[in-house]
């Protein structure tokens, strides 16, 4: 008695197609489960034979082989349980061959049959809908397989319904569609009183998708600030958002199928090790680089960081991906985050403030700025000092810029840039300044005559790196977009010259 059953593997956000091949053959009554299988998947056989005697079905005493191939291909997770125990259903002729060809299956089951939610299923779901075949998941998970597209979705509470499902007995209720949840600003910019120039960078940095440092001592605003950009930055698009909750679904935080146009917001403790930043781990899931996936990562007090963990950074930065490498496979996650940073100026914080200061100033501010290094400060677009709210910003009344100003400033912004990219690299994914390479920020930088002076003069006077110079360009170019010009004047490289000079006290 032989069956094959159709399941996947995930490798980042990639999806390969396992067969499980169950093989009852005469022999000393065993049930081994081979083909390069973690020690989650080598347990499913003890849940798949409780689940089974729960429902009054008992293996027979013969040899139970289930092969998961490709042999090769590392297995990982507990949605091997369903598969296997639908295998054995197929060859024990209780469920029907040629019905269970049709579906790919994913489930984790618990000892009495019942079906519980896994990662992974949205995922699953998309390569259903590219195989044209149906998809058999937990209830738990019925709504998120649905956001994939026109499929054919069996959400079994148990392996009961299943096996009655397809006997004709019962007819699982389809699932429910998963809700799309509204864009939520939890903080408004008004609520800052003061630190106007501060709010003019993090529209900037909205704007353009820019990397922003943020210095300042305690209590000036700087995590309150980082906290109202999700508020201002425009909702994700229909392909974003759904590769955005793809990721999400691999590492099982995408929760009752509820999906968002919000951008991702993820402010990890600097207590974080590599393996939660840039991700890893047992089963190589996604960190946060990941899960800010075109969103914003903040790192509050940088330089608490641990080294190693900034120094890890640079490449996603760099790249837009976090690869994870093992002995016997690489795994690379999409990481086109955004990174918003706010660090004091020394290790007590007020650094500036001789009356308060520690004895050892100057000295404590330069070993505390010192734990970055050069180039992780090169990747930042944009630096701002946050001073301290004076008591008058407190107490006068003042006109301040407003969350919904400032959000349709860069949705303007934005657009721009979206039909700029979309017209000169149409295949290249660049969707904002920030993620235009060298090539093709020269295609849309047209300098004017003061401008190119005032940027050549700066240029040899802070030396800048080829990488800080295409970073001002970029800046420039988004100041020109929120003012909608299509050149870039001499006020605008000013502006994004003022921006570069990396002043923390």
């Amino acid at each position: 008695m032989q069956s094959t059953i159709r399941t996947v593997a995930f490798q980042g956000l990639k999806v390969r197609k396992v067969m499980v091949q169950v093989l009852i053959s005469s022999g000393l009554p065993a049930f081994t489960v081979v083909g390069l299988a973690d020690k989650s998947v080598t347990e499913s056989k003890e849940r798949v034979r409780a689940a089974l005697t729960s429902l009054g079905i008992g293996l027979p005493a013969k040899r139970i082989t289930v092969n998961l191939s490709p042999a090769d291909l590392p297995k990982e997770g507990a949605h091997y349980d369903l598969p296997i125990a639908f295998g054995l259903l197929t060859a024990l002729g209780i469920i029907p061959a040629d019905i269970a060809e049709e579906y790919i299956v994913l489930g984790e089951l618990s000892l009495n049959g019942v079906c519980q939610a896994v990662a992974g299923v949205l995922p699953a779901a998309v390569e259903a809908v590219s195989e044209g075949l149906g998809l058999i998941c937990p209830k738990d998970n019925g709504s998120e397989a649905l956001w994939a597209g026109d499929l054919d979705v069996l959400a079994a509470d148990s392996l009961l319904s299943v096996i009655n499902h397809f006997k004709g007995s019962q007819v699982i209720a389809p699932p429910s569609q998963g809700r799309l949840e509204a864009h939520l600003i939890e903080g408004r910019l008004e609520d800052i009183k003061g630190q106007e120039t501060a709010k003019r960078a993090l529209e900037v940095a909205a704007a353009g998708g820019h990397n922003l440092l943020m210095s300042g001592p305690p209590g000036s605003g700087k995590s309150m600030l980082a906290a109202r950009l999700p508020g201002i930055l425009p909702e994700l698009e229909a392909s974003e958002a759904l590769e955005v909750s793809m990721i999400s679904s691999i590492a099982g935080e995408l929760k009752d199928g509820v999906l968002s146009r919000q951008r991702p917001f993820r402010d990890p403790h600097h207590s974080a090790s590599v393996a939660a930043i840039i991700g890893g781990g047992r089963k190589a899931n996604p960190g946060e680089v990941s899960l800010a996936h075109k969103g914003v990562l903040f790192l509050d007090e940088l330089p608490e960081f641990n080294r190693q963990v900034l120094e890890t950074l640079r490449q996603p930065i760099e790249t837009g991906k976090a690869v994870i490498a093992r002995a016997n496979l690489h795994i690379t996650y999409p990481a086109r985050f955004q990174l918003v940073a706010a660090m004091n100026p020394c290790r007590c914080g007020y650094l500036q403030d001789p009356g308060r200061a520690c004895s050892r100033a100057p000295k404590c501010g330069m070993d505390y700025q010192g734990k970055i290094s050069g180039p992780m400060l090169d990747r930042f677009d944009l630096f701002v000092d946050v001073p301290e709210v004076s008591v008058a910003d407190l107490t006068t009344p003042g006109k301040s810029v407003t969350t919904k100003e400032v959000a349709t400033s860069v949705a303007r912004a934005r657009e721009i840039q979206k039909q700029r990219y979309q017209e000169l690299a149409p295949e290249g994914g660049v969707w904002t300044n920030s993620e235009a390479s060298g090539e093709l920020l020269e295609k849309v930088t047209e300098l004017d005559e003061a401008g190119m002076k005032l940027i050549q003069s700066a240029a040899s006077k802070f030396r800048l790196s080829a990488r800080g110079y295409h970073r001002v360009l970029r800046v420039a170019r988004t100041l020109a977009d929120l003012e909608t010009s299509e050149r870039i004047l001499q006020n605008h490289i000013a502006e994004a010259l003022a921006y570069r000079q990396v002043s923390l006290g």
